[in-house]
């Protein structure tokens, strides 16, 4: 995997600065320990509850300019370097909240990001909220999420799969459908569970087309897909 180098960045500097020393002073090594066993260990962790980690996060963020693209990767890279998980939590609600400065030279960045120290916790976010705002932004990006679908990357994957989960009215149908037969066969859990999940998402902006794509394709995909694709759409 390349090495991806945060660009230079006097906001970050500041953030970095602050954010070891905020989450550090308020560490919960009990909580850590749990969290991170909830976690399957892909990280070791703080032990901060959300509701601390906000309250802290505010303390970092206290009279620091609004980021720019620069400074979104900054952080986002260096967070991503430090051993815990509270750290990408940072970057990620980061990266969501000022995602509208974001543009497609981004996606390289949250690919690193996903497939790096990978778990849904931060994966899910990303794909939803970061980079569905960037294919939505830029049409032209739907080619990668057309080889993301492909990958043996499952987290690659899943956010192809999960990337248009805010669209709405707004959603490439024939994406999304195309996608989930892409990789019904497939024996993975997280994979069998974003099919379902993405169904779900549009069957609540057109839930006849998702009742007829899965009575069409129902011994296609397991039976985990069909009961989250079907969960809210009634009889």
């Amino acid at each position: 995997m390349s090495v991806l180098t945060p660009p230079p960045s006097a906001l970050a500097d500041t953030i970095l600065s602050r954010l070891p020393t905020a989450y550090g002073a308020v560490a919960d090594p009990g909580r850590a320990a749990t969290m991170r066993a909830y976690m399957k260990d892909v990280a070791p962790f703080l032990g901060l509850p959300r509701p601390v980690r906000k309250e802290r996060t505010r303390a970092v963020l206290a009279g620091t300019p609004r980021p720019g693209e620069r400074d979104l990767t900054a952080v986002a890279l260096r967070c991503w370097a430090l051993p815990e998980r509270e750290y990408a939590y940072f970057a990620v609600d980061y990266l969501c909240r000022h995602k509208g400065k974001l543009t497609s030279a981004f996606l390289p960045v949250a690919r690193h990001l996903i497939t790096t120290d990978p778990w849904w916790d931060t994966v899910d976010l990303l794909a939803a909220h970061v980079v569905g705002a960037l294919v939505a932004a830029d049409p032209a990006l739907t080619a990668e999420m057309d080889r993301w679908i492909a990958d043996d990357d499952i987290w690659l994957a899943r956010t192809a799969l999960l990337h248009q989960l805010r669209r709405a009215d707004t959603t490439d149908t024939e994406r999304l459908f195309g996608y989930c037969l892409r990789r019904a066969g497939d024996s993975e859990f997280f994979l069998r569970k974003a099919i379902g999940w993405s169904l779900r998402a549009y069957a609540k902006t057109d839930p006849d087309a998702v009742r007829a794509f899965v009575a069409a394709h129902r011994d296609e995909l397991a039976p985990l897909s069909v009961r989250e694709a079907l969960k809210h759409t009634g009889p």
